[in-house]
């Protein structure tokens, strides 16, 4: 069964980086054990992240921003350079930590077809 082991822990580093999505960095290992991957991801402490990166589209940020930040972070880590794990493993990981944590389905649906349609930009980025 997929799931969080330990909690998400941050501090604010900018609120205003990033189109003002801010930059947070975890003060603690963020460890989620995925059954997508069959393995362990381990997010470092000290790892910055901007949680999702969903357009700021009202009514898509509305139905899928702002969703899960500890899937949010996870993704962010398997696409960033060198990338752990391929671009499609990384968004099926999305998806599964969104409903790990009780996003319904549905929702966990559409942020997935968000990063398929717009995340090739930031895959593979330091």
């Amino acid at each position: 069964m997929s799931a969080f082991l330990t909690p998400l822990r941050t501090d604010l580093l900018s609120e205003v980086e990033n189109d003002l999505r801010g930059s947070w960095k975890l003060t603690a290992p963020l460890i989620y054990y995925s059954k997508h991957l069959g393995d362990y991801i381990e997010v470092p402490a000290g790892f910055v992240t901007d949680f999702e990166s969903c357009p700021r589209v009202p009514v898509l940020f509305l139905l899928f921003g702002g969703v899960v930040r500890s899937a949010a972070v996870v993704h962010d880590w398997l696409y960033t350079a060198p990338a752990p794990v391929s671009r499609a493993d990384a968004d099926a990981v999305l998806r599964e930590a969104c409903i790990a944590v009780g996003v319904p389905a549905w929702r966990a649906w559409g942020v997935w077809v968000g990063v398929r349609i717009g995340g090739w930009r930031r895959y593979g980025k330091a």
